[in-house]
């Protein structure tokens, strides 16, 4: 397949929202991380996986990261290398594992999805701060770089 052709100097193209820790801010991180997929003419495909796999990262600071007055971060960064990242920082230390959600399960299955359409995933502590990062990354394919 042929690379996307970009020019050397191009930028990353890079945009942070920050939500409320609410219910809420989970379909407003889709909504707008969707006009920004449109905006950098993002394949379809991709920016359905991109819209699901954050939304189960919102949902889990949303639910999880109870430090009262902080907000969830979400950044998406469209990288050189034509890959997607995605970012949400949270105020809760706690880094999340993969589990097993058995069929009787309400819930749980959040990262079994990240960890299954992601080409790449992972979570951090924030650096001199309180609270972590997760994050994932799609590829795009070589059809959706010639587009931008």
């Amino acid at each position: 397949m042929p690379t996307p052709h970009r020019s050397p100097t191009a930028l990353p193209q890079d945009i942070e929202f920050r939500f409320p820790r609410h219910a809420r801010s989970v379909g407003r991180a889709r909504l707008l991380l969707r006009e920004q997929a449109t905006s950098w003419k993002l394949p379809d495909g991709v920016t359905e996986t991109a819209v699901l796999l954050l939304s189960e990262l919102m949902t889990n600071a949303y639910r999880h990261a109870k430090a009262p007055g902080r907000e969830i971060r979400a950044r998406c960064v469209l990288s050189d290398d034509g890959r997607l990242r995605v970012l949400v920082t949270d105020a809760n230390d706690v880094l999340p594992t993969p589990r097993d959600a058995s069929p009787e399960d309400e819930s749980g299955r959040g990262l079994a999805l990240v960890e299954a359409l992601a080409d790449d995933w992972g979570a951090e502590p924030r650096p001199g701060g309180i609270g972590k990062t997760m994050w994932f990354e799609l590829e795009l394919d070589a059809e959706a770089g010639a587009e931008r």
